[in-house]
């Protein structure tokens, strides 16, 4: 875990506050560290795979529930 705030976040750290961003909270020194020392890449690639996952579980409870309706 990333305790000090002037290093840049590990990989873990990044997902975490993506994560956080998908729900809409995140400690101010988190977003802090995030825009002083994250790379905007790192954030835009674990974003888009995050939508993409949350799009996918959708679509699959989507096609269970219907399956399972026999629609």
């Amino acid at each position: 875990m990333n305790k000090d705030n002037n290093q840049p976040p590990s990989l873990w750290d990044v997902a975490k506050s993506v994560m956080a961003g998908f729900l809409g909270v995140q400690k101010s020194s988190h977003y802090e560290r995030d825009f002083t020392h994250g790379k905007p890449w790192q954030y835009i690639t674990l974003g888009i795979i995050g939508v993409v996952i949350f799009i996918a579980v959708i679509l699959g409870i989507v096609n269970l529930v219907l399956s399972l309706a026999g629609v």
